[in-house]
């Protein structure tokens, strides 16, 4: 899904969002009249407040995905569990262990590694990036309070929801006619982005982070060679670095939090 984002380059960030989230509301919703499970469930202010957050970071990356090669920034986005460990502090009440806080350390390092030596990382391609991780971490935060309370589809929906009036709303100001293969690719959005949100959220819903976590990051690895494929996306040796430090530290601080 983010890779056919990247590829519409002709196509504003705004409009991506709309048809991202529209193809998936109609799906989501489909679903959830096919189950017959309540479409508004019970916990509204916290599934509304997820899909709002939700819908900022989702904007803020696809900004970013046109600003900064497609490998880096999925991978810069893997700087959400830093946040979503913070605000687990706050909200959750959990702890955070110094070893975690080396590893936090290590992956900033990286973001510095990666910005340094990759002069395609312009600095408001990095301000939407780390934006977007910002808001990516508060959305894991709140599925992980919401937990099985509610179905993972009926949160799903609340963020497309808010996507669809959001993207909506920018996109009659910010209007790029598309191609025809430009809309072929628009409506495929809706249906990868279903499929992704729906195993994203159930998987946090029902296994701990620390599990589900490492098993995320593959993206990081289909993201660079999408990138270098697709794209054409060279890496020098000290950008792999910088890119290496985020995700492996990443990695290991969840693997830490598990054991």
């Amino acid at each position: 899904m983010n890779a056919c984002a990247k590829y519409l380059e002709a196509v504003t960030a705004y409009q991506i969002t709309f048809f991202r989230a529209l193809g998936s509301l109609v799906l989501c919703i489909a679903f959830l009249k096919f189950r017959q499970i309540p479409i508004l469930g019970t916990h509204k202010k916290l599934m509304l407040s997820r899909g709002i957050v939700g819908t900022i970071s989702m904007v803020l990356f696809f900004l970013a995905i046109k600003e900064i090669p497609f490998g880096s920034a999925v991978c810069l986005r893997y700087l959400s569990p830093i946040f979503a460990a913070i605000l687990a502090i706050i909200w959750l009440k959990e702890r955070i262990t110094p070893l975690q806080w080396s590893c936090f350390l290590i992956a900033f390092i990286g973001v510095l590694i990666l910005r340094g030596f990759d002069s395609r990382i312009t600095f408001l391609g990095l301000s939407y990036i780390i934006t977007s991780a910002f808001f990516s971490g508060m959305v894991y935060a709140i599925i992980r309070y919401i937990g099985k309370r509610e179905h993972p589809v009926v949160i799903v929906t609340y963020f497309m929801f808010c996507a669809t009036i959001v993207g909506g709303g920018l996109s009659i100001y910010n209007w790029n006619t598309p191609s025809v293969t430009d809309w072929y690719v628009l409506a495929s959005l809706g249906f990868f982005g279903f499929f992704g949100q729906y195993f994203m959220t159930k998987a946090y819903q029902t296994t701990d982070i620390g599990i589900v976590g490492p098993v995320k990051y593959m993206e990081s690895v289909f993201a660079l060679s999408i990138g270098w494929i697709w794209f054409g996306e060279g890496y020098e040796i000290w950008s792999l670095v910088g890119i290496f430090l985020i995700v492996g530290s990443m990695l290991l601080n969840i693997l830490v939090k598990n054991k």
